[in-house]
This record gives structure tokens, C-alpha cells and sequence, in this order.
């Protein structure tokens, strides 16, 4: 039990409280008073009824403003903090006495010598630590902090040593031991390429300027160094695979593979091939043939339009997600994978999972971290930047002058709802600049197919009734709002609905923070 005793700067009133716990046979094991004058007792936990009559008694003594129990004394959380750290710490740390015997030591220094903690303990520094005169350093009449070469289990560190000093009475520093941290060769060099590491930003390729796209960019930066699945949403030519790219990049996996399978231009046999590799065996010799499971070691895989794969071959990526490991066709020795899974589809897996084209558990696993590319007619105030950036890539490889856009392709530009998205904007102005004479592009320049500049909810050749065009309009409007306005209260508002009528559409279309990305 700990007791926190707020009291006033009183001569004697520590003695007071000392004097009531020996009254009630209670064992002091700690004391403690910290810079604010508070007092902190430890004891053993006592009966509840001799509890009762103590607290009144000790809340009476002169100066005592209040008292309530606490889970520790400031200074065990001050030591297991510390020593917290010290475990953690990735280099072999020890703690020594004015002696030089070792007091403490972390986990790095313990798996140094295979665990053997009675060699380590209490014994002599310079035993383990070759290359100082730790002893002579602890005797000196001055002890500064050193930076020697030295040795442990026969190889090469660096070793800190720094001195721990404790205030007498007079607040004159006695030395009462020291740390000494250990970095080895591998551990500097390590540090050192950090430190002097380039700056780059493998999202800086993204003209972000929409705050369509400037949400998407800020999301993925945060995802990119985590572990996790991610789950791109995008319609053909927003450039899925580039922020794809740019996760894997910007992540800790970067110097590793990412290598990318197509799930819709495959067979099943080809794609399991391509992603399990197989053993292939004739006249008693056996060829291994390794799949991207294997060669993305350590690194990403990018399935492609994920939408697409088979129900078989849905069913054996989800056992590679929750096993972490999987069997090359022909061989029954399992193989364990150290793969990030980054997948991108056009479609709406919501309601594939509805109709039992994509499992419902494999689409849990895969949307773990999700983002959605918004569309190009989405994010407008980017048009113009995608374009001159284009322009200005395209020419330096036509090897021509920076061509300019006039205002009226400016305008139709802006205007074009872009079904095919950035890029069909980058293959119009690539073809626009091959052809171009001058050094001007115009509205005539931009050869594109006719299209309306806004999106039609319905097929003018559509078939059905008139209710039936109605209902697909409306879950179609709802489906897109939803990840605006989540509770049902907010889209009742923005729709002029009541809330039981928004409700119950959204329970009859199944729309759900299970089936819409939010």
C-alpha cells in the first residue's frame, strides 16, 4: 500500500507520521519526499478496519492538508522508466559500481553472451569490456565522460562511459558509478547513413493542389510505413499503381522488390504459377521455379485489379494473409512470406461482397488501410498543373521546345469530364505535341471523343421499368454520399429526408460502414 501525504513545511511533521505508523505496528518499507514537499509513504497492505481508524488520525496531525492512496512512488516509476529504456535499447548497456563490478546490464548485453546472466553478474567490467582502465578512471579525482575503442565477446565497440553522480549534504557531486553503452561498427554506420541520408519524398510527384487529391496524398504517407495491406479504389487511369509506387517507396521496405501481377489478363493456372512458382519434375531432376511470393521477399506485392481474381484463387491468397506462409504446387514444404500485400481495383468490392463475387472475408483482410484516387473531373484544380507538367515531360523526350496551352484549350481542358482520367490526359497531349507545327496548343490540337461534361446515371437504352431506373439512381446517390455523411441524421438533413426514411433505404440497399468506404 502507498500513501500521498500533501503537507505544509512543518519542522518535525515526517517525524509526526513516522511516530503514527509505529503506533499502529505498520512496517515502513519507503519513504519518499519529493521537490514539492510531498510525502510518500510504502507499507504493507493492512486489514480495511485499521485502515479506517488510520487515515482519520493521520489527516489530524498539524499541517497535513490531505492524504489518498497512489498505485507508486515517484521513484518506481522513475527506475522502471529508466530501465524501460535502457532494455530496450539496441546496444549493450551495463551499469557499474565505484568498484567496477557490473550492477546492472539490458537484454542486448545479456543475448551478447548467449544469455548467460550469473557470468555477468557482479563481476569485474574489465572482464567482458577489454581496452579502458575502467578502475584507474573510477579512482581518478575527476571523472569526465570518455569515448574509448574497445572490446567485447572479441569484437570491435564503442563504448560511452559516463559517469553517475549523486549530491551529499553540501550539494557536492560524489561519483557513485557509471554507464558504459556500446555501439558497434555496424550499429555507427547505420546511424551515420541515416543522418546523412537524402530528403526525398516519393510523394512529391503527386500535383495535389484539389483537397480530393491533397487527402489522399496526406492518407497515404501515413499508411506507407505501416505493415498492413492497402487497398487502392479508382477508376481506370487515376493512378493507382503510382501511389501504389509511392507507398512502397516511401516505406521501410523500399530497398526491397515490388513487383506487380495483373489479375485480369491471366488465367487461373497462370496467375497461381506466377504468385505460388512451382516444382517441376522429369526423368528424376526437379526444376524450382520461384513465384513473386518469393521474389518480393521482404518487399511489396501489387495485385492488380483484385476484383477480377478467381473465387479458387481468392480462397488461397486469403490463407497466405493468415498464415504467413504457403506451399509451391509439387511440394509440400511450407514457405514463409515476408510480403506487404498492396492491391487496386476499378470496381466496387462493396457490392461484389453483396452478391458473392469476392469473399466477404478476404475483402475484411485486404481493406485494412484503404484509400480511394478521386477522379480526375474530381479534383479540377489539378488539371491544369497535370497538364503543364506533362507537357513540359513530353517535349524534353520529343526533344522540342516547352510548348503553351491557349486559354480556349485551357477552357476545354477544365471543362472535359475525362472518363479515361489522368491518362487519357497524358496520351492527348503526347499525340497533341507530336503532330504540333507551332509552339502553341490549342482546343484544336486536342483530338478526344465526344463526351458529355457531366457523368449520365442512366442509359438512354436502358431496360426496365421506370421505378426500377429510379431505385438504381437512388442507391447509387446514396452510395456516393454515404462516406460524406455517415450517420444517418446528416444525409437525412442533406437529402430533406426524415431519418426514419433515410434509415430504412439504407437498410434496404445494404449500405453500411461495412460495405462503403468511409
Amino acid at each position: 500500500m502507498r500513501l500521498e501525504i500533501s503537507c505544509q513545511d512543518r519542522l518535525g511533521i515526517a517525524q509526526d507520521v513516522l511516530e503514527l505508523l509505529k503506533a499502529h505496528e505498520i512496517d515502513l518499507r519507503g519513504i519518499e519526499i519529493n521537490e514539492a514537499g510531498k510525502i510518500y509513504l510504502s507499507f504493507p497492505t493492512i486489514e480495511f478496519t485499521d485502515f479506517q481508524q488510520f487515515m482519520p488520525k493521520i489527516r489530524r496531525i498539524e499541517g497535513i492538508d490531505d492524504v489518498k492512496t497512489t498505485l507508486f512512488m515517484p521513484i518506481e516509476r522513475e527506475r522502471n522508466e529508466l530501465k524501460a529504456i535502457i532494455q530496450t535499447m539496441p546496444d549493450p548497456v551495463f551499469s557499474i559500481d565505484t568498484k567496477g563490478r557490473i550492477v546492472l546490464f539490458n537484454d542486448a548485453a545479456k543475448f551478447s553472451v548467449d544469455n548467460d546472466i550469473n557470468a555477468l553478474i557482479k563481476a569485474d567490467i574489465e572482464e567482458w569490456v577489454e581496452g579502458f582502465k575502467f578502475e584507474k578512471w573510477l579512482e581518478s579525482k575527476e571523472t569526465f565522460a570518455q569515448t574509448q575503442k574497445v572490446k567485447f565477446v572479441e569484437q570491435d565497440y564503442i563504448a560511452d562511459i559516463l559517469p553517475i553522480t549523486v549530491a551529499d549534504n553540501d550539494d557536492e557531486e560524489i561519483l557513485a558509478g557509471a554507464v558504459v553503452i556500446l555501439k558497434s561498427e555496424l550499429r555507427l554506420g547505420q546511424q551515420f547513413n541515416t543522418f546523412h541520408q537524402k530528403e526525398t519524398d516519393s510523394f512529391d510527384k503527386f500535383h495535389a493542389v484539389s483537397p480530393a487529391m491533397c487527402k489522399v496524398v496526406n492518407e497515404a504517407s501515413r499508411m506507407a510505413d505501416l505493415d498492413g495491406p492497402i487497398l487502392i479504389f479508382g477508376e481506370t487511369g487515376t493512378g493507382k499503381e503510382l501511389i501504389a509506387r509511392a507507398c512502397h517507396e516511401a516505406s521501410s521496405r523500399e530497398e526491397a522488390p515490388l513487383l506487380m501481377l495483373n489479375c485480369t489478363a491471366n488465367t487461373d493456372d497462370i496467375i497461381e504459377t506466377e504468385l505460388f512458382g512451382t516444382i517441376e519434375g522429369s526423368f528424376g531432376t526437379q526444376i524450382l521455379r520461384d513465384g513473386l511470393l518469393v521474389k518480393a521477399q521482404g518487399g511489396t506485392l501489387l495485385l492488380d485489379e483484385i476484383a477480377d481474381m478467381s473465387a479458387y484463387l481468392q480462397s488461397k491468397l486469403l490463407r497466405v494473409i493468415e498464415d504467413g506462409e504457403f506451399r509451391r504446387s509439387g511440394d509440400e514444404a511450407p514457405i514463409p512470406v515476408d510480403v506487404r500485400i498492396i492491391c487496386t481495383t476499378s470496381k466496387d468490392l462493396g457490392l461484389l461482397v453483396e452478391s458473392g463475387r469476392f469473399r466477404q472475408d478476404l475483402y475484411y483482410r485486404l481493406n485494412v488501410l484503404s484509400l480511394v484516387m478521386p477522379a480526375l473531373r474530381e479534383r479540377k484544380q489539378d488539371i491544369i498543373p497535370l497538364t503543364e507538367s506533362f507537357i513540359k515531360e513530353h517535349c524534353i523526350k520529343l526533344g522540342r521546345n516547352v510548348a503553351k496551352l491557349s486559354k480556349s484549350c485551357v477552357d476545354y481542358l477544365n471543362t472535359y469530364p475525362w472518363p479515361g482520367n489522368v491518362r487519357q490526359l497524358q496520351n492527348a497531349l503526347y499525340r497533341a505535341l507530336t503532330l504540333l507545327e507551332g509552339n502553341e496548343i490549342t482546343k484544336e490540337h486536342i483530338h478526344l471523343p465526344s463526351c458529355a461534361t457531366t457523368v449520365s446515371y442512366i442509359d438512354e437504352n436502358f431496360e426496365g421499368t421506370l421505378d426500377e431506373e429510379v431505385k438504381k439512381f437512388e442507391k447509387d446517390l446514396l452510395r456516393k454520399l454515404y462516406p460524406s455523411y455517415p450517420s444517418t441524421r446528416q444525409l437525412a438533413r442533406k437529402l430533406g429526408l426524415s431519418h426514419t426514411a433515410i434509415a430504412n433505404k439504407l437498410r434496404e440497399y445494404g449500405i453500411n460502414k461495412a460495405t462503403v468506404k468511409i
